[in-house]
Parts: structure tokens; sequence; C-alpha cells
């Protein structure tokens, strides 16, 4: 009996040990990744138009995020860039004039929004624990690149800025410690504003669908345990009843 509650101990320890470690895991790879990224509500498309939505988390537990600079690429300038206000943060584009002049719905433009920043109003801040989106539509995009780099520094109430600028990986290497948002670009099909809106409801209504079909079938599976308990219980009860009533028979 003491070996077989030695093995249950020693069995219940490893086991709160490989918890602690996979929370350990969990919990470093979660750090590793809160960096900030950029992301589009449905593909980007070569020679379209997008919203761009950089996502900031707050990395600091003793101070907040206070300002935001985002630089757009110089060799892919933008004719179009607008921003989506937010409340408690200001927004300021500079521009900046084109070496080369680029040609926008049949007409040149000479210069093009080079960075954008965001600031907080007095009081505002992204806090310890917390993030922060900021919406930008951007276009008209390359046609000559899958990707744009957009680095993206963050100023924290400490004084401390945090630049967010390395390229990514080449195949197979080690993500850097500060990346830079990267928006992919993929072939555009002749539709230059793109219809995200379209693709968006389609999306959502596949969901729809699916999670109906699924409360559909464990409807009908929760139906079918329950007429199965109910003709089990029936059994029971009526083999109940007939073993009361041999029991209570008179012998001869």
């Amino acid at each position: 009996m003491s070996m077989k509650r030695s093995g249950v101990r020693a069995l219940a320890r490893g086991g709160a040990v490989l918890t602690a470690a996979g929370f350990l895991v969990l919990g470093t790879a979660g750090l590793a990744s809160a960096h900030v990224t950029a992301s589009t509500p449905a593909p980007a498309k070569q020679g379209g138009y997008t919203k761009v939505t950089l996502r900031v988390p707050n990395e600091r537990a003793d101070s907040g995020t206070v300002k935001l600079e985002l630089t757009l690429p110089a060799e892919y300038p933008l004719a179009s860039v607008s921003t989506k206000p937010v409340p408690g943060w200001k927004a300021v584009a500079v521009k900046e004039k084109l070496a080369t002049p680029v040609t926008s719905h049949g007409r040149e433009v000479t210069e093009a929004v080079r960075t954008v920043t965001w600031t907080a109003d007095p009081g505002s801040r992204i806090g310890p624990g917390e993030f922060h989106e900021f919406d930008l539509s951007i276009g008209p995009l390359p046609d000559n690149t899958e990707q744009l780099l957009l680095p993206t520094k963050q100023t924290y109430e400490s004084g401390e800025v945090v630049d967010w600028n390395a390229p990514p990986p080449a195949e197979g290497g080690d993500e850097p410690e500060r990346p830079a948002p990267v928006l992919n670009l993929v072939k555009g099909d002749g539709d230059a504003h793109g219809s995200p809106t379209a693709t968006a409801t389609a999306e959502t209504d596949s969901h729809d669908a699916s999670a109906a079909s699924a409360t559909d079938d464990t409807a009908r599976w929760l139906g079918g345990a329950g007429l199965a308990v109910g003709a089990l219980g029936l059994g029971f009860g009526a083999g109940a009843v007939l073993r009361s009533r041999r029991a209570g028979k008179p012998t001869a």
C-alpha cells in the first residue's frame, strides 16, 4: 500500500511540473509574439486600395504607449493615404516630394505621405496589458512587389522608443527581435478598389451557415440521446414494477 501511495504522489508531482512548464512555454511564446502588426479585412490586391489596421500591444508593465510613428515606403509611394479618427489620439500625416512623379487615376502625383504619427491626448495612452488599433486607407497599392514593409516606432511615457523595423527573415530563419509590420499583396483582378466588404460578408454568411448546421446537428444528437434515456427509464421502471409484484405475490 505504501509503495502504491508513493507512486501516486510521484505522478502527481510530475503532472504539476509538466503543467507549470506548459504555462511557462505558453507565456514565453506570448511575450515573443507581442509586437506591432499590420492586417487587412481582405487580401490586399496589387493596384487596388485597402484598409490597413496597425495593432499595437503595450509591452511594458510600468509605462504606457503615448505615440506611434509609421513610415511608408519611399520606393512605393502611395497617392492616397487617409486616417480613421481615434478617440483620444491625434493623427498627423506628413508628405514628401517624390523624386519621380507617379500617375494615379490619370493625374500626376508629385508628393505622397511619407509618415503618419499618432499622438495621445493628455490622459490617453495604451496602458500595460492593453492594445490599440489604428486604421489607414491607402492606395493605389504597387503592382511590382508582393510586400510592403511598414516600419513603426512606438514611444512610451518613460521616453523609451521601440523601433519595429527589422525586415522579415529568409525562409527558415528566426524571427527578428523587433520585426516591422508587413503588408502582403496578392495579384489584382482588375477591380482597382477591391471589395473587402463583400468578401467579409461572404465569410460571415459562411460562418453563420456552418454554425447553424453545427447547432442543428447538436440539437438532433441531444434529442436522440433524450429519447434513448427515456426508453431506458421506462424499461427500468417496468422491471421494478414486475419485481415488486412478484415479491408481494403470496406463495401457494
